[in-house]
């Protein structure tokens, strides 16, 4: 194909890389709600996994400064090796280059912190210098000011890297709801981390299928009693 950016993401030609998802680089973050954010990038974690997506965790610095990585996101690929770094830009460290290479696809979504150091600097340099198509996911990243994020990423797009959003890769990654093998698994991701979007997904399996609450345990509603 002339122009590889016209192809849809799929499970079978992209990667994943999370750039220092860690909570001292989210104290900073000012472009979005933090909460918001770390839900993002776990439901987007969350989508890798159900899809099989080779995944990169590195970290920088994470001991002195940065702090561990989410649990919640480590913990959706237990026991998986987190690459630590002492360069902002994760293409100046082998272990990464590596870890790219060995996945074999030139299509690299990315989710990180910041926006306009670590995000951009890698973007920049594993496109120059990797050969890869980078798929920022701008929902999934933040910077330490909105403008800060915003003109990052329009450095990026300038540059050539592709902007989407985390619901995008999940539901581009699934493109056909006759995918049964991941169906559940995608909906599930969507009433847990797609705000009003998952809350209509609860309320048409309920109140239309009458399928079952989604709770751990049933809770009995008392019905109304008119006060006398």
């Amino acid at each position: 194909m002339a122009n590889p950016k016209l192809e849809v993401l799929t499970p079978q030609n992209s990667q994943i890389i999370f750039i220092d998802q860690q909570p001292q680089m989210a104290f900073g973050v000012q472009s979005m709600d933090r909460q918001a954010l770390k839900n993002n990038v776990v439901g987007l974690a969350k989508a890798a996994k159900i899809f099989n997506i080779p995944t990169t965790i590195t970290t920088v610095e994470t001991e002195s400064f940065s702090g561990y990585s989410y649990p919640e996101l480590l913990d959706v690929f237990p026991g998986k090796e987190v690459l630590e770094r002492t360069s902002m830009n994760s293409w100046d460290d082998q272990k990464v280059r590596d870890a790219l290479a060995a996945n074999k696809r030139k299509k690299v979504v990315v989710s990180g912190l910041w926006t306009e150091v670590c995000n951009n600097t890698f973007a920049l340099c594993a496109m120059a210098d990797g050969g890869y198509e980078i798929y920022m996911v701008a929902d999934a990243s933040g910077g330490t000011s909105k403008e800060a994020h915003d003109y990052a990423m329009q450095r990026m797009i300038q540059a050539g890297v592709v902007p989407v959003t985390w619901q995008q890769v999940l539901l581009e990654w699934q493109r056909d709801w006759a995918h049964r093998d991941t169906y559940d698994g995608v909906i599930d991701i969507v009433k847990e981390h797609s705000g009003a979007y998952g809350m209509g997904v609860d309320y048409a399996y309920t109140m239309v299928h009458k399928a079952a609450q989604r709770t751990a345990t049933p809770h009995e509603a008392r019905p109304a009693v008119p006060a006398r």
